[in-house]
């Protein structure tokens, strides 16, 4: 009956000659007579929290968009601004972004959902003073009416205490109020919190945003900036759960710990075939592997072998629903929260040395020119010949030495789920083999590179950071990661694995899950082509590819290039899951879904359940014998949007680790008495001082006007540079420069620098390194190793 009245509610809002009405007027038009005002008015009531229907004057009710009132998510900047981001409809999937200045955001935090009422013209909200600057702004602009969902009610934040009162400071710089509370003792907790305690406060009033909300202190997780303080934090701030459940602990425990004989049976059985595994040297699972065979005519068939955690996590267990909920492992600075308990994860699923492991394989055959002429998938037992890591691999297939080869280390055994046998105990024999396969994989693997670029796909891949922690959990070191030939070896496999896959389903009439990468905003295409015109550089309509291309091509070998880079990755869309197969622009595939983690993602868990009802249909001898039945096309849309929340959920609690463990080390450098200098870039300037990228570390922070000592700088006139006065001297955007650290607030997540004069070995004039910069921060970029 409700979901009834529902659609006659929303149906008579919906036709064109509707105005607002009362509940009475509304229960009297769909003809529920007086008996049904009350449930009327319940459902009114409910569609109002859901922002799906909107209360106007007089007590009377309509579409928002009627109203001009939207419903979406608001995001906050550090600056007190914020931007709506609408619900999508299937009408408008990607809806515009609307600004919302500080004094409009009402009582709103960072991610609640809210109704804003909508103003088309930005300046019909701004001050005289701005209009100036605004005019010919079309953008659309909110003023906050209500909130509809807070996305927390408990945040995570430091205890202080000023003259008057104690207070909390939120961990996130996003949220500009503190949070007043009870002085400690009052708290109830045991032991009392101290100041300088990193707690957890309830929210529990707030209602002008010009006094600061009230709370009450709910837990104590140590005392701040400390490394497991800091880590209690980030878990309960992205509700990260290090432990599993009862049920999924004794599940797992009556699952044996080797591989089961009767399992093998059926399968391919590739245990003699040539197969080994390249992975990080901190890898601590091992999820994909590739097997050779060298056959007639010159032909290589290589085996994509991928983990079958689908054998072992049954759809309906407690594993599986676990394993949903958490979407996907998140991999947190020195540690990770994984999706699956580590006894399958670094276990029984993981494609150790050395041991039998059942997989899924992609079995693709290459003529001797390269070119693939024959796909076959397959259920296959495998055992690794060898684990490599990624610079033993670039060894092998650089490197004619075996004696320098065999001298390189094995990972430390704490630092990797398995170090496998250190290269020093193979014979000549055994590396002679090795080092023939890794550069016969290299030798394919470079020809599908080549010809995937020449199809379109974008070249987007980036260098990522590494940091490495004492044994007290502080901030070490940090290393810088390139993309090299060995991880592009591994890459190119999977991506063609990826897409066999995902085409086979299609053609097969098979319902799953698509990766998805969907074209870019041509609004936001348009500003980038103005900020490139700024720039000097000319192009053409960058919704055609050719375009794209040849602005990369070109901004690669440009020496203030990098921060156009930045800038055309934020231009960009960024990928999700999606039950249809709409297609991945960066790769330029049409069909591509994600298949070679399951490990690590429930995404190609799904897939590989897909992958066993695909060879059921085509009648495969090395299907499963038990009956599968197809996915359903709903629960697989609604598990895809679950899944790219999840994602992007775990990916803001691993730039969160990255960025604190940033703080600690910038934190030591004040402390030194002799200061050190950093590469950097410069990606953004304004009014205020110019923002850098460290070329190593890619931290990110200001570097404020007042330092500029040497001359007074203004910004030119199309913001690209400030320029000293007297001097002419020019700090323009991808200049690098040589910097120190001025300043950290942690409570900010801030960095402030200083530039060192130029006498001191900065090159100015030198083209910018390739790093990554805010679009890997805004988990925009499609990384060298999608499957990763």
């Amino acid at each position: 009956m409700a979901k009834i009245l529902d659609d006659q509610i929303l149906s008579l809002m919906g036709r064109p000659d509707y105005t607002p009405k009362t509940v009475e007027e509304i229960a009297k038009q769909i003809g529920s007579g007086k008996s049904a005002i009350r449930a009327v008015r319940k459902i009114i009531t409910r569609l109002m929290s859901a922002g799906t229907v909107a209360k106007v004057k007089k007590n009377c009710f309509c579409l928002p968009n009627d109203a001009d009132l939207v419903g979406g998510t608001i995001l906050f900047r550090q600056s007190g601004s914020a931007r709506l981001i609408p619900e999508s409809t299937p009408a408008n999937p990607h809806p515009e972004a609307i600004d919302i200045r500080a004094e409009d955001t009402g009582i709103a935090l960072h991610g609640d959902k809210v109704l804003v009422r909508v103003y088309e013209n930005f300046t019909q909200r701004t001050f005289r003073r701005d209009r100036a600057a605004r005019a010919g702004d079309n953008r659309k602009s909110g003023r906050v009416l209500r909130i509809l969902e807070r996305a927390f009610d408990s945040l995570p934040g430091t205890l202080r205490k000023s003259q008057l009162f104690w207070h909390v400071v939120p961990d996130d710089p996003r949220i500009g109020h503190d949070i007043i509370v009870k002085a400690p003792e009052k708290s109830g907790l045991t032991p009392t919190p101290a100041e300088n305690d990193k707690v957890v406060v309830r929210i529990v009033e707030w209602k002008q945003r010009h006094l600061n909300p009230v709370g009450e202190i709910t837990d104590v997780l140590g005392k701040t900036h400390t490394p497991m303080a800091e880590y209690k934090a980030v878990l309960f701030k992205y509700k990260l759960r290090p432990d599993f459940p009862t049920a999924v602990v004794q599940e797992t425990a009556a699952i044996p710990a080797k591989v089961d004989p009767k399992e093998t049976r059926g399968r391919l059985d590739y245990r003699d075939i040539y197969t080994i595994t390249i992975d990080p040297d901190d890898a601590k699972d091992f999820d994909d592997a590739l097997s050779i065979e060298y056959l007639a005519g010159g032909q290589i068939r290589v085996g994509i072998h991928i983990a079958d955690v689908s054998n072992y996590v049954r759809p309906g267990t407690a594993l599986d629903k676990e394993a949903r909920q958490r979407g996907n492992s998140t991999y947190l600075v020195g540690t990770v929260i994984p999706m699956l308990p580590h006894e399958l994860s670094s276990g029984l699923c993981s494609l150790v040395e050395a041991e039998d492991r059942l997989t899924k394989c992609v079995l693709i055959t290459y003529d001797k020119t390269g070119h693939a002429v024959e796909t076959r998938f397959a259920n296959t037992v495998i055992r690794s010949r060898k684990r490599l890591t990624y610079r033993q691999a670039l060894a092998l297939m650089q490197s004619n030495d075996i004696a320098q080869i065999r001298a390189l280390p094995a990972p430390p055994p704490h630092q990797t789920g398995y170090p496998g046998r250190p290269l020093a105990d193979l014979n000549d024999g055994e590396i002679t083999e090795l080092q023939k396969n890794v550069r016969a994989f290299w030798k394919i693997a470079a020809g599908l590179r080549r010809a995937r670029m020449d199809k379109g796909s974008l070249d987007l891949d980036m260098p990522e950071i590494k940091i490495y922690c004492d044994a007290d959990g502080y901030a070490e070191r940090v290393v810088r990661r390139e993309s090299d030939e060995s991880h592009q070896l591994i890459e190119e496999f999977m991506l063609s694995a990826n897409e066999a896959v995902a085409k086979a389903f299609y053609q097969a009439k098979l319902p799953n899950i698509a990766r998805v990468h969907d074209e870019p905003d041509p609004e936001k295409l348009g500003d980038l082509r103005q900020q490139l015109l700024a720039a000097g550089i000319k192009t053409g309509d960058l919704t055609k590819r050719p375009e794209v291309l040849k602005l990369l091509a070109t901004l690669k070998t440009t020496p203030d290039g990098y921060p156009l880079q930045v800038a055309f990755l934020r231009s960009m869309r960024q990928a999700c899951y999606r039950a249809s197969p709409d297609g991945h622009y960066g790769l330029a595939k049409k069909f591509y879904s994600h298949f070679t983690s399951p490990i690590r993602r429930y995404a190609d868990l799904i897939e590989h359940r897909v992958f066993d009802f695909y060879l059921q249909k085509i009648g495969d001898e090395t299907a499963p014998a038990r009956k599968l039945l197809p996915q359903s096309v709903t629960n697989l849309e609604l598990t895809s949007q679950h899944l790219s929340i999840t994602e992007r959920n775990s990916a803001d609690a691993e730039r969160e680790t990255v960025k604190i463990k940033l703080l600690e080390l910038f934190e030591r450098e004040l402390e030194k008495p002799k200061k050190s200098g950093f590469d950097a870039v410069i990606v953004e300037v304004r009014n205020h001082g110019l923002y850098v990228e460290l070329t190593d570390s890619q931290a990110y922070g200001l570097v404020h006007i007042s330092t500029l000592k040497d001359d007074l700088y203004r910004i030119n006139n199309d913001g690209t540079a400030v320029i000293g006065r007297k001097t002419g001297n020019a700090y323009k955007l991808g200049r690098h420069v040589t910097v120190s650290v001025e300043r950290v607030d942690r409570f900010k997540r801030q960095v402030d620098f200083r530039i060192i004069p130029a006498t001191t070995g900065t090159q100015p004039g030198r083209p910018a390194k390739k790093a990554a910069g805010n679009a890997l921060r805004e988990g925009r970029i499609i990384r060298g190793r999608p499957h990763r």
